[in-house]
């Protein structure tokens, strides 16, 4: 495809899927609202705030762990954050209870939940990649590992605790948009803006780690350096909306690899941008679903797991072919 052509394309699909996502935001934002104007544009104008969030950081994560890990199948949540949140929420719940858990600060269970995913993937970056092997592939071995002792573990606990708490908690760990406060959603906007102006100003660098480690080593990148912010930049973003909205194991695959299909070897200025509004369009449409077909009925979690699932294993037996 020459250059013309590939502004042309590029160009094209950032039109439609504005478009799109200009119509779709005007449906949710409009379509069933009765009463209260003021209420009900603010109200909504949350929801559509955190959904504006995850459809930012999570195609944008998971395209940088493809370019680390050189694996387009993998997501980031394959290191186990997902389960790392469950985990925590289900032990603060046995030990706190709900009540009081509830009772907190939201922003600084936010804060803690993010300090203890991060921490836990620095750990793991520190004492496998940097000093041990330097093997990407260990260090996602482990993650995998790390998250069935959490889900393990997790699962133990939730057998104990009481079957009221048990349906609170089950709230808890499901992906929702409609349960994040102002204070956590400023702190997630925050961790996200400087994680991603971070990578966004290192991305002629990232361009240049698809060639491997090899060639960017003898373009003049330091590939070891760059490696580990990208890994920090990937664990702050998957790490803040897993925080605010809970586990979204396929959303993230699903988003980058329709933005593969649509815009095939673009560079990764063009991909996450394209990314970004697809995955909004996704997000904001399975969310109109969900309130005007579904009638609430269900998360938008669910609808997204269950898609993302299913292009998951797509994916595998295409590969495997």
């Amino acid at each position: 495809m020459s250059p013309a052509a590939r502004l042309l394309r590029a160009r094209t699909l950032f039109a439609a899927s504005a478009l799109v996502l200009c119509a779709l935001v005007l449906v949710f934002l409009t379509v069933g609202a009765t009463g209260n104007w003021s209420f009900v544009l603010p109200f909504r104008g949350d929801r559509l705030l955190t959904i504006a969030l995850v459809a930012w950081a999570v195609p944008f994560s998971t395209i940088l762990f493809h370019t680390l890990s050189n694996n387009r199948i993998l997501t980031p949540s394959i290191m186990g954050f997902d389960a790392l949140f469950i985990l925590t929420q289900t032990i603060g719940v046995y030990f706190l209870g709900s009540a009081r858990i509830g009772g907190m600060d939201p922003q600084l269970v936010f804060t803690g939940e993010l300090v203890v995913m991060t921490l836990f993937s620095l750990a793991l970056y520190y004492l496998l990649y940097a000093r041990m092997s330097r093997s990407i592939e260990l260090l996602l071995l482990v993650g995998i590992i790390c998250g069935v002792l959490f889900r393990s573990v997790a699962g133990l606990l939730q057998r104990l605790i009481d079957p009221g708490e048990f349906l609170v908690l089950q709230d808890r760990i499901f992906a929702s948009f409609s349960g994040a406060t102002n204070s956590e959603q400023l702190c997630a906007a925050i961790v996200i803006a400087l994680s991603s102006a971070w990578a966004w100003y290192r991305l002629p660098a990232i361009d240049v780690m698809v060639l491997g480690r090899d060639r960017a080593v003898a373009a003049g990148v330091d590939h070891s350096r760059l490696s580990l912010e990208i890994f920090l930049v990937v664990t702050f973003l998957v790490a803040a909306t897993t925080a605010l909205v809970g586990p979204i194991t396929f959303f993230g695959l699903l988003v980058v690899h329709l933005t593969y299909r649509l815009f095939p070897g673009a560079p990764h200025r063009m991909l996450i941008p394209l990314s970004v509004l697809v995955g909004a369009v996704l997000l904001i449409g399975a969310q109109v679903v969900l309130e005007r077909v579904l009638g609430f009925v269900g998360a938008v979690g669910m609808i997204v797991e269950f898609v993302g699932g299913i292009a998951f294993i797509l994916l595998l037996i295409g590969r495997r072919n």
